[in-house]
């Protein structure tokens, strides 16, 4: 793309913000926000509040605190222990994603895998 060509598209987009722009400072439901931004803070300030205490002090223990907690007291899973009868081996593991194990199912087939389950 030629300069000119660039020059004239960006032009364009910055005429087209500018129309934006202007449409928003019109906008009465804009004014509110910032007035009420305007005095929030200002009442944050003389209060000596922050924002995250402003949070705690309206809504103390919102819904997703208590999900995370929920998933934090998740049941630990258990170690299963696996035996191979042809050679001996054992392995011992929480979930099926252990190296050893896949092979063994791939090659004995996952029914009899878990028949080796100690």
């Amino acid at each position: 793309m030629s300069k000119l060509a660039e020059f004239k598209a960006l032009e364009a987009q910055l005429a087209e913000q500018l129309k934006q722009l202007d449409t928003l400072k019109n906008d009465e439901g804009l004014k509110r926000e910032i007035e009420f931004e305007r005095k929030l803070r200002t009442l944050m300030a003389e209060y000596g509040m922050s924002l995250r205490g402003i949070i705690n002090l309206l809504d103390p223990q919102p819904v997703y605190r208590v999900e995370q907690k929920a998933t934090k007291n998740r049941r630990e899973r258990q170690v299963k222990l696996y035996k191979n009868p042809h050679t001996g081996e054992v392995v011992q593991t929480k979930g099926g994603n252990h190296k050893v194990l896949k092979a063994w199912k791939a090659e004995f087939g996952a029914d009899v895998v878990e028949g080796w389950l100690q």
